[in-house]
C-alpha cells in the first residue's frame, strides 16, 4: 500500500490526470445541474400550461352544463354532476386523463350534497391552502400535491381548482387533479441520461488527458532515466529525438548537455589521473635523494659536538627539515592512495583506550614544551574495537598534535564514550579557536588557520584531511567545532567493527561549556 501511495505521489502523469478529472468533474457537474434545472423547469412549465388549458376547458364546460340545468330537478342535476365526474378516466390507463373532485364550500347551507370525486380519489388530497385560495379568487388556482386514493395508492399530481355554482345545491369548488407520474418519469430519464453522458465525458477526458500527458511525460521519464545512468557513471546514454516539436528541442538540448558533460568529466578524470600519477611519481622519486640526504645529515650531525655553534645549529635545522620533508612525502603518498581509491583497511582487535593513553604519553614532552597537558576522561577502562590500528593512531596523533599547537598553554580534554555499536573520542582545547567563517575549511587539503607560511608552528595542512579520509574509510565521521577565543572541539566517531555504519553520535561537536 505504501509503495502504491509513493508511486502515485511521485507520478506527474497521475497528478495531471487527477487534477484534470477533478476540474472536469466540477465543470460537468455545474453544467449538468444547470441543464437539468432548465430542462426540468421547461417540462414542468409546459405541463402546467397544458394542464391549465385543459382544466379551464373542463371547468368551463361543467359550468355551462350547470347553467343549462338550472330549471331542472335535483335528479337531472345529479345526473349532470355524475356525467362530469365519469368523463374523467383512470389516471393509470390514460396519460391525458385526470380526476375530478367536487367539494362543498363552507358557507354553503344547502342540504343537497354533491361532494364526491372520480375513481375513489380521497377528497383530502386537496390541500386546505388551495381551497382557501380558490374561495378568494375568481380565476384558476393551482398547487402541486400528492393524489391519494382510498385504496392506499399515492402519486404525485397537480391540482387546479375554481368556484362553480351547482343548481339546487349552491356554491361548490371544482378541482381537476392531473397525474405527474409521466412527467417525473421523464425527468428521471433525463437525469439518468445526463449522468451517463457526464460519466462518459469524464472517462473520455481522462483517456484523452492520459494520451496527451503520456506524450509529454514519456520523454521526461526518459531524461530522468538517462540522468540516473549518468549518476551511475554511464555517459553513453542519449535521448531518442524523432519529432520537430518542443520535446525534440528539449531532447536535443539534453543530448548536447550530456555530450558536453561527458567530455568535461573525461577531461577532469584524465587531469585527476595525471595529478595522482604526478604526486605518486614525484613522491617516490624524491624518496631516493631524501634517503641519501638523511644518511648524509646523520653522518654530519654525529660530529655536531666538534662543530662551532653556528655550524651545529645549521646541522640540527637540516635534520629537522629533512624530518618534516619526509613527513610531507608520506602525507602526499597517502593522499594519492585515497584519490586512487586503493587505500585499504587492515582491521584487528585492539583496546582504543590503551591506544589513546599511549599516543598521549608519546606527545607528553611536546605538550610540556607548550606548557599544556593532555587529560583523558573515560568511564570504562577498556573499549575493544575492530579497526585499522595504524590509521586510528594517525587520526589520534593528528588531533592531539593539532590541539597542543593551538591550546595557548591551557589543558586539553580527551573524552571517550562508547556503547555496543560505536565509540566516540572528543578532543577539546581552550586556545585560539576557529572563526565560524573558516570552520567548513578545516578539513580541506593544505588549508591552515594561519595564512602566514612563515610561522614557527603548523604542518603541511594535510593532517586533518587525511584524518577525515581515515575516519570515513572506517565508515566513521570526524566533526569539528570552534569559536574565536574559546577553543576548538574535534569529535571522532567510529563503529566498533570497521565497515559497519555508525548508529549514533555519542559526543556532540558543540561542547556543553559553550555559551555565545
Amino acid at each position: 500500500m505504501n509503495r502504491v501511495t509513493t508511486t502515485i505521489r511521485n507520478s506527474l502523469a497521475f497528478k495531471v490526470v487527477f487534477s484534470t478529472l477533478a476540474l472536469s468533474l466540477a465543470v460537468i457537474y455545474i453544467a449538468g445541474s444547470a441543464l437539468n434545472s432548465q430542462l426540468a423547469s421547461g417540462i414542468k412549465q409546459v405541463n402546467l400550461d397544458s394542464a391549465l388549458i385543459e382544466a379551464r376547458s373542463t371547468i368551463f364546460s361543467a359550468q355551462y352544463r350547470f347553467v343549462l340545468a338550472q330549471s331542472q330537478s335535483n335528479t337531472e342535476v345529479k345526473k349532470v354532476v355524475d356525467d362530469v365526474i365519469s368523463s374523467a378516466t383512470t389516471l393509470m390507463s390514460n396519460e391525458n386523463a385526470y380526476e375530478v373532485v367536487f367539494l362543498k364550500r363552507p358557507d354553503n347551507t344547502s342540504r343537497v350534497m354533491y361532494e364526491e370525486s372520480s375513481n375513489g380519489v380521497d377528497i383530502a388530497s386537496v390541500p386546505s391552502d388551495l381551497r382557501e385560495s380558490v374561495r378568494k379568487s375568481e380565476t384558476l388556482e393551482w398547487r402541486y400535491i400528492r393524489v391519494n386514493y382510498l385504496g392506499g395508492e399515492d402519486i404525485p399530481g397537480l391540482a387546479i381548482g375554481q368556484k362553480v355554482y351547482i343548481p339546487n345545491a349552491g356554491n361548490y369548488e371544482m378541482y381537476i387533479l392531473f397525474s405527474l407520474t409521466n412527467q417525473n418519469a421523464t425527468l428521471t430519464l433525463i437525469q439518468n441520461y445526463l449522468f451517463l453522458t457526464g460519466l462518459f465525458l469524464v472517462l473520455l477526458i481522462a483517456f484523452i488527458t492520459w494520451l496527451v500527458v503520456r506524450q509529454v511525460v514519456k520523454p521526461v521519464r526518459e531524461a530522468a532515466r538517462i540522468a540516473t545512468e549518468f549518476t551511475a557513471g554511464d555517459f553513453r546514454q542519449r535521448m531518442n529525438v524523432e519529432s520537430q516539436d518542443e520535446i525534440s528541442t528539449l531532447g536535443n538540448a539534453f543530448n548536447e548537455m550530456a555530450e558536453s558533460l561527458e567530455k568535461q568529466i573525461a577531461r577532469l578524470e584524465n587531469l585527476s589521473r595525471v595529478q595522482q600519477r604526478f604526486v605518486s611519481d614525484v613522491s617516490h622519486e624524491l624518496r631516493t635523494p631524501l634517503t641519501t640526504l638523511r644518511m648524509a645529515s646523520e653522518v654530519i650531525n654525529s660530529f655536531g659536538e666538534s662543530f662551532d655553534p653556528i655550524l651545529a645549529r645549521s646541522s640540527e635545522l637540516m635534520v629537522a627539515q629533512l624530518d618534516r620533508f619526509e613527513g610531507l612525502l608520506e602525507d602526499l603518498l597517502e593522499i594519492s592512495r585515497f584519490d586512487a581509491e586503493v587505500a585499504i583497511l587492515e582491521p584487528i582487535d585492539f583496546d582504543i583506550v590503551s591506544l589513546i593513553n599511549r599516543c598521549a604519553g608519546d606527545l607528553e614532552w611536546v605538550a610540556k614544551e607548550r606548557s599544556t597537558d593532555l587529560r583523558i576522561y573515560s568511564i570504562v577502562e577498556v573499549v575493544i574495537v575492530t579497526a585499522d590500528i595504524r590509521r586510528v593512531e594517525r587520526i589520534l596523533r593528528n588531533l592531539f598534535t593539532n590541539a597542543i599547537e593551538h591550546a595557548e598553554e591551557k589543558p586539553i580534554s580527551i573524552t571517550i564514550v562508547a556503547n555496543e555499536n560505536d565509540v566516540a573520542i572528543g578532543v577539546r582545547d581552550f586556545g585560539v579557536g576557529i572563526d565560524q567563517s573558516t570552520l567548513p575549511l578545516v578539513f580541506d587539503r593544505f588549508w591552515r588557520a594561519d595564512p602566514s607560511r612563515a610561522r614557527a608552528r603548523g604542518g603541511t595542512g594535510l593532517g586533518l584531511s587525511i584524518a577525515l579520509e581515515d575516519a570515513r574509510l572506517h565508515n566513521g565521521e570526524l566533526d569539528a567545532w570552534g569559536y574565536p577565543g574559546k577553543g576548538a572541539h574535534f569529535v571522532l566517531t567510529l563503529p566498533r567493527h570497521a565497515g559497519q555504519e555508525i548508529n549514533s553520535r555519542l559526543i556532540k561537536p558543540t561542547p556543553d561549556d559553550h555559551h555565545e
